[in-house]
């Protein structure tokens, strides 16, 4: 994938939008100005100033141009609610975002210690591994591994490869998405997500596990998402009249 690697002004707005949704930048702070900015990361004022525009698209930062941008209120991150969480597809469309995605590899094999425990099968059963390339407005951020059993694997491998949203193609089909359990970590980026996504092994990526259930309790995916930096944000409400915790957008 010569040629592939993300623009440098999407590397210098998203460091920007982390740094601004870790607190870095409070609302109404000054940006540094685009000199500081363009030696800080060894590039031209036109590179920072599509940086700077990327996160004016975002909502993140006053549009004037020339001077020091302040940073506005209400974060940046994309959120994604509880319902969405399961769907990319969904969840981007609910954001004015376009959803796109490619399968890189939909390769069958037989389940690990791992897959069979959270898929609730014998080791070494029949099981189908997709690995994907999720975008935002044609933008990668995210890579998807998500391992499937037999009977919906064989659905997905029958997919068109650049399908944005299996999910509704799986319901379709009639396989019903009804739970879901998440653990959401940090892990480095390995050879692969740096090919896909544009970053440097080794970099820090969000990573959301998830498994899947349909309405009779039988899992039905197995998942490892990994984001760059900045592009997403999980919130988790709790309250001590619920047993469960839930998800949802800020504001909601």
């Amino acid at each position: 994938m010569a040629g592939k690697a993300a623009p440098l002004y999407r590397k210098v707005a998203g460091d920007l939008r982390a740094a601004i949704t870790a607190g870095e930048y409070g609302s109404g702070a000054r940006l540094p100005a685009e000199d500081e900015l363009a030696r800080t990361y060894g590039v031209s004022r036109g590179t920072i100033r599509q940086a700077l525009g990327a996160l004016r698209t975002d909502g993140l930062v006053t549009s004037r141009r020339g001077a020091r941008r302040v940073v506005l209120g209400g974060g940046g991150a994309r959120l994604q609610s509880f319902e969405e969480l399961r769907s990319f597809a969904r969840w981007a469309r609910s954001q004015g975002e376009e959803p796109g995605g490619r399968t890189v590899a939909v390769d069958p094999g037989e389940a690990t210690e791992e897959e069979a425990y959270h898929l609730r099968l014998p080791v070494g059963e029949r099981i189908f591994r997709v690995l994907r390339v999720r975008t935002l407005s044609g933008v990668p951020v995210m890579v998807e591994r998500t391992t499937y059993p037999e009977r919906v694997g064989e659905l997905v491998a029958a997919m068109d490869p650049g399908l944005a949203s299996h999910a509704d193609g799986l319901e379709a089909h009639g396989v019903l998405f009804s739970d879901a359990l998440h653990t959401i970590d940090v892990v480095p980026a390995d050879a692969a997500d740096a090919e896909l996504l544009g970053c440097r092994a080794g970099d820090g990526l969000l990573r959301e596990r998830r498994r899947s259930t349909d309405p009779a309790g039988l899992p039905v995916e197995w998942s490892q998402d990994r984001y760059l930096p900045g592009t997403v944000a999980f919130t988790v409400r709790n309250s001590s009249g619920s047993r469960a915790m839930g998800r949802s957008l800020n504001g909601s």
